[in-house]
């Protein structure tokens, strides 16, 4: 019998959350792993913070006990960090912090996880409408996500032949804690941000979860950037 794992970050809040509840629905044993306990029945929760050096080694022993019976893993990268900084104010911590979370931990993560993933398993990247473009006083966040793209296409060299595939699934304005922290709660910069996209309205999370999904169970996909966004008006 094929047992179905998904491994996420992030899976606290927002996009994570939704893709959690997501993959449960569809008979896959889901690992989360954040600060934050979810508190998904169903769904295990190893705590850990991305951001501290160190994390992944505290983790490895339960991750690997609980994927000894794993015949296929999804990974799906999802938790964020979303600062506001510039070329003038972003320091060097700040940006080595946003690395670590958006970019360093998903490497981490992967290579504890590689040695258990069999053909047809799956690395999905939560990028963002800015891993190809960016907006002012954004600027460690753009850094990251465009470095997001970067790992993913490597990914998908260096796993050539194993029957692994890749993709980076890059959302648009989509309404989650996040966002509404980025705007200082403003619904009326979320009704501007909104008018923005030709649907005329965010996301849902859920939307988003089920592409991701998508991503996960197609390998035609490998390689890909995938931009779910609603169709945002270019100024």
């Amino acid at each position: 019998m094929t047992q179905k794992f998904l491994v996420i970050t992030g899976a606290s809040r927002g996009i994570g959350r939704a893709t959690a509840e997501l993959f449960l629905a569809a008979d896959y044993q889901v690992i989360n792993i954040s600060r934050r306990d979810p508190q998904l029945e169903g769904v295990r929760h190893i705590s850990a913070d991305l951001a501290v050096t160190g994390w992944a080694e505290a983790v490895a022993d339960k991750l690997k006990q609980w994927l000894a019976a794993a015949s296929q893993i999804t990974i799906i990268h999802s938790a964020g960090l979303l600062l506001k900084d510039n070329i003038e104010t972003v320091s060097a911590e700040d940006l080595h912090r946003v690395m670590q979370v958006n970019v360093i931990a998903p490497a981490e993560l992967n290579q504890l996880i590689l040695p258990s993933m069999a053909a047809g398993s799956a690395i999905i990247y939560v990028g963002s409408t800015l891993s190809e473009k960016a907006v002012a006083n954004s600027c460690s966040y753009v850094t990251s996500k465009h470095a997001m793209v970067g790992m993913m296409r490597a990914n998908c060299q260096d796993l050539s032949g194993k029957g692994i595939h890749t993709v980076c699934v890059c959302p648009g304005f989509t309404e989650t804690e996040m966002l509404s922290d980025h705007v200082g709660g403003s619904q009326e910069i979320l009704a501007d941000i909104a008018s923005g996209v030709t649907f005329n309205r965010l996301i849902e999370p859920s939307e988003m979860a089920a592409t991701l999904k998508f991503a996960a169970e197609n390998p035609v996909m490998n390689g890909s950037i995938m931009h779910a966004n609603l169709g945002q008006i270019e100024s």
